[in-house]
C-alpha cells in the first residue's frame, strides 16, 4: 500500500459512504469511469477487491471493510492537524463543522454568525440532518459537534444541555380550538395530527410528551419536512406536534396559532453532542463553550415567542432540570 493516495482514499470513501460510484461521482464532481479507475487502483495497491455486488446490491469485502476504518482514521487525522496549524496563532482561523437536527436550521445560522462575529477568519460547515442522518454524522466522524434534542443511548457520547426547547401543537388559525383556553388534553384525541416520520426527534418527543395517549392520538399524516407540516396544517389536514424554535415567521405571519393545551408548551432541552474520544479542534473547542456559556440566551433572543402556558412550562422545566453539563452517553 506504499503507493496509496490521499485522493484514492477520499474516492473509496465517497463510494463506500453511498455504495454507488455514480453517487460518489456526483459528490465529487467527477466522472463515473474516474471513480471506478481511482477504485481500481487503489485496490491493486490493496492486493485485494474493495468491493464486490451480490444481486443487484453492492458490498464492501473484508479488505474494504478494513481499508474504510483505516481511511477515516486518516482522513480525521489530517483534519485535526489542519485545524490545529490553523489555530497556532489563537481562534481566528480554521474551519467548524457542525451537524444540526432539521428543527436547528431555523435559528443556528445566526448562532453560527454571533460566534463567527468574534473569531473573524472561521470557515463554516454546516449541515442538516433529519435523526438518522445525525447520527451517521456522529459515527462516521464527520462533524465536529452535533446540535440534537435527544441525545443517542446507544453509542459513546458526551451530551451537555445547553438551552430549553419548547414543543407546542399547532393548528390553522380557523381551526375549532384557535383561541380556547387551556385545552384539556384528552380533546386532541378527537383530532387528526400531522406529523414527522417515525423514528425522528419530533416523533420521539411527541411519544415521551404524551406517553400512554399517544397511542390513542389519529396520526392522519407522516411527513419528513417540518415546512410541509406547517403548510398541510395551514391547508386544514389536521394539527401538528412542533419544535416552537420552527415557528416564528408563521406565528407572526398569522399563518398558525399555538393551541392552548393543559401541560404545554413541552419543554425539552437542546443538546451539544460529540463522540467521548474525539479530540476536539481548538475552534470546536471553543465552540463548545460559547454555546454551553451564551447558547440558552442567545437562542432565547433570535427565537422570541409568546407561548400559551409558556411560564407554566418554564417553572416545570426548572424543577425537573436536565442530567448537568459533561454527562456521558455510552451503550446500554
Amino acid at each position: 500500500m506504499n503507493h496509496v493516495t490521499l485522493r484514492q482514499l477520499r474516492v473509496f470513501l465517497a463510494a463506500a459512504r453511498h455504495m454507488n460510484f455514480s453517487r460518489a461521482a456526483e459528490e465529487l464532481h467527477l466522472t463515473q469511469p474516474a471513480v471506478s479507475t481511482q477504485i481500481k487502483e487503489l485496490a491493486a495497491g490493496v492486493g485485494l477487491p474493495l468491493f464486490e455486488r451480490i444481486g443487484r446490491k453492492t458490498y464492501l469485502t473484508p479488505a474494504g471493510e478494513e481499508l474504510l476504518q483505516a481511511a477515516r482514521a486518516i482522513t480525521q487525522r489530517l483534519r485535526e492537524a489542519d485545524e490545529s496549524i490553523a489555530q497556532l496563532k489563537g481562534v481566528t482561523g480554521g474551519r467548524l463543522n457542525v451537524a444540526v437536527i432539521s428543527a436547528g436550521d431555523y435559528f443556528f445560522p445566526r448562532v453560527l454568525a454571533a460566534f463567527g462575529e468574534r473569531h473573524p477568519g472561521i470557515t463554516f460547515n454546516l449541515t442538516v440532518h433529519n435523526r438518522e442522518g445525525l447520527l451517521r454524522q456522529l459515527a462516521e466522524n464527520l462533524a465536529d459537534l452535533a446540535i440534537m434534542v435527544r441525545p443517542p443511548r446507544d453509542m459513546d457520547t458526551v451530551a451537555m444541555p445547553f438551552a430549553p426547547h419548547p414543543y407546542v401543537i399547532v393548528a390553522a388559525p380557523d381551526h375549532p380550538l384557535a383561541g380556547a383556553r387551556q385545552i384539556p388534553r384528552t380533546a386532541l384525541n378527537r383530532e387528526r395530527f400531522v406529523q414527522r416520520e417515525h423514528g425522528s426527534d419530533t416523533w420521539n418527543s411527541m411519544r415521551e410528551v404524551f406517553g400512554r395517549q399517544f397511542s390513542r392520538l389519529s396520526i392522519a399524516m407522516q411527513i419528513q419536512s417540518t415546512e410541509t407540516i406547517k403548510q398541510a396544517v395551514v391547508a386544514g389536514f389536521g394539527i401538528a406536534f412542533l419544535s416552537a424554535h420552527t415557528l416564528a415567521l408563521d406565528l407572526r405571519a398569522g399563518n398558525l396559532v399555538v393551541l392552548d393545551v393543559q401541560g404545554l408548551p413541552a419543554m425539552l432541552h437542546w443538546y451539544l453532542v460529540h463522540n467521548r474520544a474525539k479530540r476536539l479542534p481548538p475552534v470546536a473547542a471553543a465552540f463548545k463553550e460559547f454555546l454551553l456559556r451564551e447558547g440558552a440566551a442567545l437562542i432565547e433572543r433570535l427565537v422570541s415567542l409568546d407561548l400559551p402556558g409558556a411560564e407554566r412550562a418554564a417553572r416545570a422545566a426548572r424543577r425537573a432540570s436536565p442530567a448537568p453539563a459533561n454527562q456521558s452517553r455510552k451503550s446500554q
